[in-house]
């Protein structure tokens, strides 16, 4: 399947990429299934399966339905809008999603988190159903929302995920050994090869527009955090330290005495002041989640703004080449916390960080495939334990780990040819399997780690 560079990296609100962008593109998907039926519906329903449910309340999973079936999406959110449809949504008890007419949905009766076993697709299900005046299911459809935003119908699953039907691409590679086997025998980098790529589905000028607005809205978003301070919503009462750390490095700037590390600061600053912002609500790039949205915009700014030679040019190679590694992780893996523990999520986002900035700082494709490779390797085993299951703790703070781990890796890459034992190829099953073998406690249930361990009160 081809994973255009605008699949890893697609704008949307927090908190969550599974929890909160992929049940309203879920329910966007149903209200097209009602469109085509040949008869009406009445009233609809909606059930929460595996981690949906479990952490459901603390990613806004409840909201993101609603919203999602009142026809809202998350790449054009308003949020005034949504909160007076909420209001409404909720006193009136009905919905009125275009071109269906006026529908019973009361959420305190309709919406329901089932907290027995997942269903068996996947951890992140949900069940949409259409009733009649009686309110009898006449029409339901399974979805999944298998990580970073992207979701699947039962059936699509069950077929072996969605069929590319597009066009063939120039480089259709599925590993990282094809990746640069290609690379070598066209003298292309990872880069160029994804670019081409893309271009089968679409015009340069579009996709340099694209890739510009995702770098846009990435860099707004760790300005908004930068300057923004309080106490974050969800009842842990976590208190935004972006802005205060930052304030105190700009305070810092031209002394002498200033310890070399400090730029690891600036790092977990710029990706904390992503994550304080997805945490609130706010516009986020999925980078490959909303949960690990932080680590490849800090590395970007990190890159721009304190590595002699940087180019706001050069963002695109770095989108593009993060994008081919995040491809390669989403198919032979997961990027799906649910389904691998964060591992899958800020172990995704710091391969592809480290790719990214070892080309642009002009590394070998077999120097960027190290540098992803490291990064990886060096998260594997990591568990999702959210306490409350809110998307605070400990997940701000670990973006801010991984953008520093994406810079170091990238780094030692570039001191060595390209040649090393582990095989990114290799990393990636390795997380596959780590994955599949995790307790369920440890995949974004909120039942184990940190999330039993921290008061949640």
């Amino acid at each position: 399947m081809f994973l255009s560079v605008f699949d890893m990296f697609k704008v949307g609100i927090g908190p969550s990429s599974s929890h909160t962008i992929g049940p309203m593109v879920a329910a966007a998907r149903f209200l097209d299934h009602l469109r085509a039926l040949p008869f009406s519906v009445a009233g609809l329903r909606a059930s929460l399966h595996g981690s949906l449910a479990f952490t459901g309340i603390g990613h806004a999973t409840d909201r993101a339905v609603i919203l999602g079936l009142a026809g809202m999406r998350a790449d054009d959110y308003d949020a005034t809008r949504a909160e007076a449809e909420l209001a409404r949504i909720k006193a009136d008890r009905t919905i009125a999603p275009d071109g269906l007419g006026l529908l019973r949905f009361d959420p305190s009766a309709d919406l329901r988190f089932d907290y027995g076993p997942a269903l068996p697709g996947h951890a992140n299900g949900l069940v949409l159903s259409g009733t009649d005046a009686q309110g009898d299911v006449i029409t339901q459809v399974t979805y999944y929302s298998i990580g970073g935003g992207f979701v699947l119908t039962a059936d699509e699953l069950a077929a072996g995920r969605a069929a590319d039907t597009g066009p063939a691409v120039p480089y259709p590679f599925r590993t990282a050994a094809e990746m640069l086997q290609m690379a070598s025998a066209s003298g292309q980098s990872i880069a160029a090869m994804k670019r081409a790529n893309e271009l089968t589905r679409m015009s340069a000028a579009d996709l340099d527009r694209g890739l510009a607005r995702i770098w846009q809205v990435m860099n707004a978003c760790i300005d908004r955090g930068l300057a923004t301070d309080g106490i974050l919503p969800g009842g842990l009462f976590v208190r935004r330290r972006a802005k205060g750390i930052y304030t105190a490095l700009m305070a810092e700037r031209g002394l002498n005495m200033t310890a070399p590390h400090t730029i690891n600061d600036y790092m977990s600053t710029y990706a904390m002041a992503v994550n304080e912002e997805n945490a609130a609500g706010g516009q986020v790039v999925t980078a490959p989640t909303n949960g690990a949205a932080g680590v490849v915009p800090a590395t970007i700014r990190y890159w721009l703004d304190h590595v002699p030679g940087a180019a706001s040019s050069r963002v695109g190679d770095f989108l593009l080449t993060a994008a081919a590694v995040g491809g390669l992780i989403k198919t032979n893996a997961s990027i799906s916390g649910a389904e691998c523990g964060c591992q899958a999520e800020v172990g995704s986002a710091a391969a592809m960080a480290a790719a990214g900035l070892a080309a642009v700082l002009g590394g070998t494709p077999e120097q960027v495939e190290n540098a992803a490779e490291i990064a990886l390797e060096h998260h594997l085993g990591m568990t999702c334990d959210p306490v409350k299951g809110l998307v605070q703790v400990p997940c701000i703070e670990r973006n801010g780990l991984g953008a520093i781990k994406a810079v170091s890796a990238a780094s030692l890459a570039l001191r060595g040819d390209g040649q090393h034992l582990v095989a990114l190829d290799v990393a990636i099953e390795t997380m596959r399997q780590t994955g599949a073998d995790m307790s369920e406690k440890y995949k974004e249930t909120a039942l184990g780690g940190l999330a039993v361990n921290v008061p949640n009160c």
